[in-house]
Parts: structure tokens; sequence; C-alpha cells
């Protein structure tokens, strides 16, 4: 009786792993395009200070960002989100020259 249990335990746990790594994938995917269209972001920074003992807000900073297109991003996604964890450390340093040598060009 026991060993159906486990069975069915190993065969539960295998389907939340397989359901966990799918939603991981999804969110990667989602990030990995964010990155690669570039975003806008907004920050915001409040400074306090002590007045009559207690905490003022004594200034606000809101500030947007723009953040542009990565072309690594870009390469991942038409790609097929090339695994890079198959390249070696010399390979690696290959496609980071490479990819710094890209934008470069474009930035002139």
């Amino acid at each position: 009786m026991d060993s159906i249990k486990d069975g069915i335990k190993k065969e539960n746990d295998k389907k939340v792993k397989d359901t966990d790594k799918a939603k991981r994938d999804g969110e990667i995917d989602a990030a990995l395009r964010k990155v690669a269209f570039g975003f806008s972001l907004e920050e915001v920074t409040e400074e306090y200070g002590v007045e009559d003992g207690e905490l003022k807000l004594v200034k606000r900073r809101e500030t947007r960002k723009d953040v542009a297109p990565d072309l690594k991003a870009v390469k991942m996604l038409l790609d097929g989100g090339a695994d890079l964890s198959t390249m070696s450390d010399e390979e690696l340093e290959r496609e980071k020259q490479r990819l710094l040598k890209l934008l470069k060009e474009n930035d002139t």
C-alpha cells in the first residue's frame, strides 16, 4: 500500500515540478522580450528628516528611465532562446566581444 502511495506522490511531485518549470520558462521569456524591446521604469526616491522628534518627508524625487532595447536579448529571441549554459568560457567571451562591437557600431 505504501509503495502505491509513494508512486502517486512521486507522480504528483513530477507534475508540480513540470508546472513550476513551465511557469518559470514563461516568466523568463516575458523578461527576455521586455529587455529585447526596451522598456521604461519609474523610480521614486524619498528623503526623510527628523523634525520635532518625528520623521517628516523632506524631499521626494520621481524619475523616469528609458532602457534601450538590448541586442543580445534580440539575438536570443531570434535564435530561439539560445542556451548560454552550454557555451564554454571562451565562446561566451567571443560572443560578448562580438555583441560589444555591434553595440559600438550601432551607436555611431
